[in-house]
């Protein structure tokens, strides 16, 4: 595998890894507009904002972060296994 789709998929790895860390930090009572929320905002509302026009909440769950997830996670393989 070269250099550049290793470097593509560590970045695509932990952008999913950052959506899982905004979602989890929701589940917690702390300030929304401190630093670490704020720049996990910046980072994944790119991914986020155009999938929730697309997935619909299912009753108060937004299953949107564990789409974008999975879809995330299968486009690292994909880069790490050269396809």
């Amino acid at each position: 595998m070269t250099p550049v789709l290793e470097i593509l998929s560590l970045l695509v790895s932990l952008l999913a890894f950052a959506i899982l860390a905004r979602s989890l930090l929701t589940w917690f009572p702390i300030d929304r507009s401190g630093p670490i929320f704020q720049a996990l905002d910046a980072i994944t509302d790119p991914v986020l904002q155009p999938l929730r026009r697309v997935i619909p909440p299912i009753g108060m769950i937004d299953i949107t972060p564990m789409v974008a997830m999975f879809l995330l996670f299968g486009i690292a393989r994909a880069l790490g296994s050269g396809a």
